[in-house]
């Protein structure tokens, strides 16, 4: 019986020594733990370096994209301003005329408008302030270009042009050989000039000498010094008009002052070119530019910095017509001084 127990006692612990688990004892390597949390939290950091960088380029995009929609509505709501600023400059000028309302003052050059949203200013600019370029003679067209700053060769080359764009058919001309040695080539039409632009194909003429360009003011730094416009043939010449014009007048509403000028007609007043409202009680019709800037009211109520320029030449005509006015070209992008 005591060797019974016994036997099972053994035979229990060895069952038992069989089923318990079995551990390694060798020994693991040193720094294998710590090596795996320096992984991990350099992981986190780089993936929370890269979150950071996406959301900073999503936040600058944001607010580009914030501030470009902010400038396209106050360059759309400028816009509109000045477009108004245009219209009631017409309709001013009309009842003035016609209805002698005082709106406009005798020879203003400009007039000023008040809005709840901003300011506009209106520029009135008659055609017949200006030098028409189907009868000017050689010596004013000359005058003119000199006037402009272009160098004494080059405006006798162009006012020689002018004058042999706009006038008959010669045998042999030097301009017509000219014209057809270029590509593409083509042929003066020797007849009145219907469009201004027409001045772009002659000879001498550039876009900067047609439509002016800008430099800096004082001492040619643009750094420090802001871009005054100099003023182009496009200023200072129109199809339009019954006479030929004044060059002092001409180059004094295109901004660029008087000058000592062969052609013009003596005592000649350039304000008094301005005068519209005279032109429409004498003649009944009269053709001006109105060009209109316009700067929009801030929270604060001052006037922003933005400015927008629009302009419309327009055909007003005698009191009763049917039609008051007719809007001849629309400009949507203007210059103003």
């Amino acid at each position: 019986m005591t060797i019974n127990r016994s036997l099972r006692s053994r035979l229990g612990s060895a069952a038992r020594s069989a089923d318990a688990p079995r551990f390694h004892t060798e020994p693991r390597p040193k720094g294998t733990a710590a090596s795996r949390r320096g992984s991990a939290l350099l992981a986190v950091l780089w993936l929370s370096a890269a979150l950071s960088a996406i959301a900073f380029a999503m936040s600058l995009t944001v607010r580009s994209e914030t501030d470009r929609t902010a400038t396209s509505m106050d360059d759309l709501r400028s816009y509109y301003l000045a477009s108004a600023g245009v219209q009631k400059a017409t309709l001013e000028v009309l009842w003035t005329a016609t209805q002698s309302a005082g709106l406009v003052p005798r020879h203003a050059p400009f007039v000023d408008y008040q809005f709840p949203s901003g300011a506009a200013h209106v520029e009135i600019i008659p055609e017949s302030a200006k030098l028409n370029v189907n009868r000017a003679s050689f010596d004013q067209l000359e005058a003119l270009l000199t006037g402009l700053g272009v160098d004494g060769a080059r405006a006798s080359t162009i006012a020689a042009g002018i004058v042999d764009w706009r006038g008959p058919a010669g045998a042999g001309s030097d301009f017509d050989a000219y014209y057809l040695s270029l590509t593409p080539s083509f042929q003066a039409p020797h007849t009145s000039i219907q469009e201004i632009e027409e001045l772009l194909s002659v000879r001498g003429v550039t876009p900067d000498i047609f439509y002016g360009t800008w430099a800096a003011a004082g001492n040619g730094d643009a750094g420090e010094n802001p871009l005054v416009r100099h003023p182009g043939l496009n200023d200072c010449l129109t199809v339009y008009g019954m006479s030929a014009g004044d060059v002092g007048s001409a180059l004094s509403v295109a901004g660029a002052g008087p000058v000592a000028d062969a052609g013009a007609n003596p005592g000649a007043s350039p304000a008094a070119a301005h005068d519209v409202v005279q032109d429409l009680l004498t003649s009944g019709r009269a053709i001006v530019t109105f060009r209109s800037t316009a700067r929009l009211r801030l929270p604060d109520g001052q006037l922003s910095d933005m400015r927008r320029t629009v302009g419309a030449q327009v055909k007003l005509m005698p009191f009763g017509t049917v039609d008051s006015f007719y809007v001849l070209r629309w400009y949507d992008t203007a210059w103003s001084q």
